[in-house]
């Protein structure tokens, strides 16, 4: 009897469950080295530290964000005890079924990275977290992946290891679900990462469409599709954490991507589900590249060809890219002058500048071209933006608003909050169907204090654009203000 083809996402959970190793156990504990304190900030409380060898540790948290204690395995150089230097920071994301153990019993982390002087930090990102705080069905609550990760285990490392807790010393990456998870953590948070590297990732959600990587959430206790919901439903948060959708945000990083293309024929042993898993992860990484491309941002993209999803490759990649980083390290991409930035959480914040919108529906909206002469916002409903501190304390700058001019006040730290009229809410999700969203983009201009008032800038246009069927089109929704004639 023939059984009718599981639909996309359920084959590449399948794919990915036989392509995954078993996991090796854990190193015997060795004589302790340095550790760190019992303490930390906010909820992240250190449950214990166990010393592996002399490199190696792992740290046992609890957190309200995840429902159970999770760990992380942390390499520090060698003359670390000896040496009171700050080093820069290296995250490394497991992948599907993976833990925080993989990098350094499968991957060969430890030896891979003997003599560098740089921390590795590798943390647990569940058996299908996608290092994402998971909708619930809207109930929200744990496992929240993205605020341990992000907003507790970042700032928990650099109170408590010498890493040199800066954008351009901080990096991530990883492999599959982790190069996901390298990529969207980056795109979201530009400002927290100066290189990002993906080996085997599942670089774009939308390919094919409602491929579903995050269904396979009965590995982590939880229903299927707990993580984002359906995707025919709930595409606008699918496409808010997909590194496709969100890749203007990644300009100013050093970016890598590695992939092969699923087929026989490569240096290691061939495994037929790890390659059917590797082809589907290629078109995704394909894609990536080329949306980069049309971005005009710049890349290391190697397509490797024949091979498929399996460790050896993994090595490989992570070998080929620490001389990547560790240039990077050496030399930091500079932030980015003018900050474009999209999102669509009501309030988000990069490189300083915080943008909340009041609005009816999630729907994306982009902080455009921000620097201290102005910026655009784009979207619907009104928005409040707070400046970085780059202005003088109390003095009163003239802020042209939609043909308008008012005189805004630096705060004490030097920081302006402008309010910014877009236009009537939409009343539905973006991508919803049926739906219309309307965007529409409202230009700022800011002059020098006590100097000439800035340009008049025209009122805000819409641009109404109804869902298409290509998913490739539909994501120029979001149109730039240029095309708004502002």
């Amino acid at each position: 009897m023939n059984r009718p083809a599981p639909p996309p996402h359920l084959r590449l959970a399948g794919i990915l469950l036989l392509a995954a190793l078993a996991v090796a156990p854990a190193v015997a504990p060795a004589a302790r080295a340095a550790q760190p304190t019992l303490d930390g900030p906010g909820a992240l409380t250190l449950v214990s530290t166990q010393q592996l060898d002399p490199r190696l540790s792992e740290l046992t948290f609890s957190t309200p964000a995840l429902t159970g204690p999770t760990s992380v395995r942390v390499l520090v150089p060698a003359d670390y005890s000896s040496s009171n230097r700050r080093y820069p920071a290296l995250y490394l994301l497991n992948g599907a079924f993976g833990d925080e153990t993989d990098w350094t019993v499968q991957g060969d982390a430890e030896a891979l990275t003997a003599g560098l002087p740089v921390i590795v930090v590798m943390p647990d990102g569940g058996a299908s977290g996608f290092y994402t705080d998971w909708s619930n069905f809207g109930g929200g609550g744990p496992p929240e992946y993205e605020t341990y990760h992000i907003d507790e285990l970042i700032p928990w490392i650099d109170a408590h290891f010498r890493t040199i807790a800066t954008r351009g010393e901080r990096g991530v990456a990883g492999l599959s679900m982790g190069g996901f998870g390298a990529f969207t953590y980056a795109a979201r948070h530009p400002d927290l990462f100066g290189t990002a590297a993906s080996f085997s990732g599942d670089l774009d959600t939308n390919d094919p469409p409602a491929v579903g990587e995050p269904d396979a959430a009965l590995s982590d206790g939880a229903l299927p599709l707990a993580a984002w919901g359906p995707y025919q439903l709930d595409q606008i948060l699918w496409r808010a954490h997909d590194p496709w959708d969100l890749a203007e945000n990644l300009r100013g990083l050093n970016l890598i991507i590695r992939t092969g293309n699923g087929l026989p024929g490569g240096p290691f042993p061939y495994n037929a589900a790890g390659g059917a898993a590797e082809a589907i992860v290629h078109e995704e990484a394909t894609d990536m590249h080329n949306r980069l491309d049309a971005l005009g941002i710049p890349s290391t993209f190697q397509d490797y060809g024949p091979g498929d999803h399996s460790w050896p490759y993994w090595q490989r990649d992570l070998t080929l890219s620490l001389p990547e980083f560790m240039a990077s390290f050496a030399d930091p991409p500079p932030a980015p002058a003018a900050v474009t930035f999209t999102a669509a959480e009501p309030a988000y914040e990069a490189y300083g500048w915080n943008v909340v919108i009041a609005r009816r529906a999630m729907e994306f909206s982009t902080l455009e071209n921000a620097t201290p002469g102005g910026f655009s916002l784009a979207g619907s409903g009104a928005g409040t933006v707070k400046t970085p501190a780059v202005y003088q304390p109390g003095a009163t700058y003239p802020v042209a608003i939609g043909g308008t001019t008012h005189g805004v006040t630096a705060d004490s730290e030097g920081r302006l909050t402008i309010s910014v009229p877009l236009g009537p809410a939409n009343p539905l999700p973006e991508y919803a169907v049926p739906a219309t969203t309307c965007v529409y983009t409202t230009a700022v201009s800011i002059a020098p204090a006590a100097g000439s008032p800035p340009p008049a800038s025209r009122p805000p246009a819409c641009i109404s654009v109804t869902l298409r069927v290509s998913l490739r089109t539909s994501a120029a929704v979001l149109l730039p203000p240029s095309a708004v004639g502002v």
